[in-house]
């Protein structure tokens, strides 16, 4: 049985700092994209960082990019998503996903994906 475990949320001040980690157990791990998500209230879920099975492509969404930083460790079955310089508009449930490809196509779509975790909260207090 797949699961998806997310940690290290939390409430942080603006221009702030937090490292969300996911721990994949129950598939094998290395042939998965992996993918970074998340949803603010009343809003869909959206694109935040992709990386592929072997790490080689990374991508980001505009909105993020260059403060975020999504990276993969295959012996320990973990993606983290490094956040820095926060700001209020990046509060929201952020979810990892999981999809068994070994290409990189269509990396920014919910429906790409066949397992999600549960999620974890970032609050970003201005």
């Amino acid at each position: 049985q797949v699961q998806l475990v997310e940690s290290g949320g939390g409430l942080v001040q603006a221009g702030g700092s937090l490292r969300l980690s996911c721990a994949a157990g129950g598939l094998t791990y290395s042939l998965y994209l992996m993918g970074w998500f998340r949803q603010a209230p009343g809003k869909e879920r959206e694109f935040v960082a992709a990386i592929s099975w072997s790490g080689s492509r990374t991508d980001y969404a505009e909105s993020v990019k260059g403060r975020f930083t999504i990276s993969r460790d295959n012996a320990e079955n973990t993606v983290a998503l490094e956040m820095n310089s926060l700001k209020p508009e990046d509060t929201a449930v952020y979810y990892c996903g999981a999809k068994k490809q070994a290409g990189f196509g269509y990396y920014d779509s919910v429906n790409t994906y066949s397992y999600w975790g549960q999620g974890t909260q970032v609050t970003v207090a201005s």
